[in-house]
């Protein structure tokens, strides 16, 4: 067998890796689509609700790296099968709350998990897959999380709607029940941890070239999300769309963006790096031209299609390139290294969130193309920086 084949063991664990993203994305999305039910139920306003979705992230993004440091020394085997068991426990606390306390606890403890599991996953695929193909491998983990938002989070939200929302965390709990079970039997059980301490894995950073690379995907998911962020809106008074079609448009969205991960895998394969600056130039000029588009329903939809396929396509390179950094400067941060790529993503939200906040707030929805269009280039002015640093290395 050639060595850049994939065996039958290697399609089940990949399918595996990407059911546990699939779990873990549909537990963090979920909760978008169940705001109106859980204030109503618990009495807190959509505000407070709304806090559920941003101390997940804030949690993730905090948390990850620091346990992800922590934990790295341990087999990954027990290991992950652990923090499974942990993010069930999670979902169930959540099925069982009863207050708003209760219920943000569980979500911040949830969050952190998964976002190690998300990390010990990447590096597992990084460990055992064919060197040609971990970054179709790694793309594919990615795409996990986008399929639970075009298919498990609408699930999830029409399991709350018709029953109660409690009912949707016993859904989750319930698909991280078969995950576990299934992990029990495929997850390789000679992945060794590695050695080093907290202090050894937050070394890392003393290199300016991960620290460079940090920011890479933060903007180029700024320049997405501060357009994505005020969707609805643009869609309805900018594109004249009826409210009842929104939710078809979304799902098509979502569907656009499973594109965005087969993107990514292709231009991880063969120095990365060197092709995503021109990446996120086209990416620049897509976010560019919706503020001449939006005055044309069939060019403003085709705009933001293009939009979603654009908007994962850094996840493989980076991710890979992460992982080659820490093993040619700090082989013990390997772990560590894996999870800081769902950790700029989710910094990225919200940097783009907060921007489209800003713009709204003291120009129009036509501007926020300007400012995410002019995030994306920043995002290609850093790649084309890392490339060179790289390459310099290299001689």
């Amino acid at each position: 067998m050639k060595e850049n084949t994939l065996s039958h063991k290697h399609k089940i664990l990949a399918f595996t890796l990407t059911l546990l993203t699939f779990v873990m994305g549909t537990s963090e999305f979920v909760i978008v689509g169940l705001l109106t039910e859980v204030s109503t139920d618990l009495g807190i306003t959509i505000a407070t609700a709304g806090s559920l979705v941003s101390g997940f992230a804030i949690a993730y993004a905090i948390g990850t790296p620091i346990l992800t440091g922590f934990v790295s020394r341990f087999a990954k085997y027990p290991l992950m099968l652990l923090f499974i068991a942990i993010f069930i426990l999670g979902n169930i606390v959540s099925a069982l709350a009863s207050s708003y306390g209760i219920l943000m606890t569980s979500r911040v403890v949830t969050a952190v998990v998964s976002g190690v599991l998300t990390a010990l996953s990447m590096s597992l695929a990084n460990d055992c897959m064919p060197k040609e193909k971990r970054s179709s491998i790694i793309a594919l983990l990615f795409a996990g999380f986008t399929i639970a938002n075009v298919m498990g989070v609408p699930l999830g939200t029409m399991v709350g709607q018709w029953s109660n929302w409690h009912m949707t965390f016993w859904l989750t709990a319930l698909l991280g029940g078969i995950a576990f079970v299934i992990s029990l039997f495929v997850l390789p059980r000679n992945s060794k941890g590695t050695k080093g301490s907290l202090s050894d894995q937050l070394s890392l950073f003393k290199q300016p070239k991960i620290i460079l690379a940090f920011f890479i995907p933060v903007f180029t998911i700024a320049g997405t999300y501060t357009i994505y962020t005020f969707i609805t809106p643009i869609l309805e008074n900018k594109l004249g769309i009826d409210t009842k079609y929104i939710s078809i448009v979304l799902l098509i969205y979502g569907f656009f963006s499973i594109f965005s991960n087969l993107l990514a895998g292709k231009i991880a394969q063969h120095n990365g790096l060197s092709k995503l600056r021109y990446t996120f130039i086209f990416q620049a000029i897509i976010l560019f031209t919706l503020y001449f588009t939006m005055s044309s329903t069939w060019l403003g939809l085709m705009s933001i299609m293009l939009m979603a396929v654009m908007l994962y396509a850094v996840n493989a390179t980076v991710q890979l390139y992460f992982m080659d950094l820490a093993e040619r400067y700090s082989p013990s941060a390997k772990d560590f290294a894996s999870s800081l790529t769902p950790v700029a993503v989710n910094v990225g939200i919200a940097l783009g969130a907060a921007i489209g906040g800003v713009v709204v707030a003291t120009g129009s929805l036509d501007k926020l193309s300007w400012a995410g269009g002019i995030l994306a280039l920043i995002a290609s002015v850093l790649t084309y920086i890392s490339y060179q640093l790289d390459q310099k290395d290299k001689q």
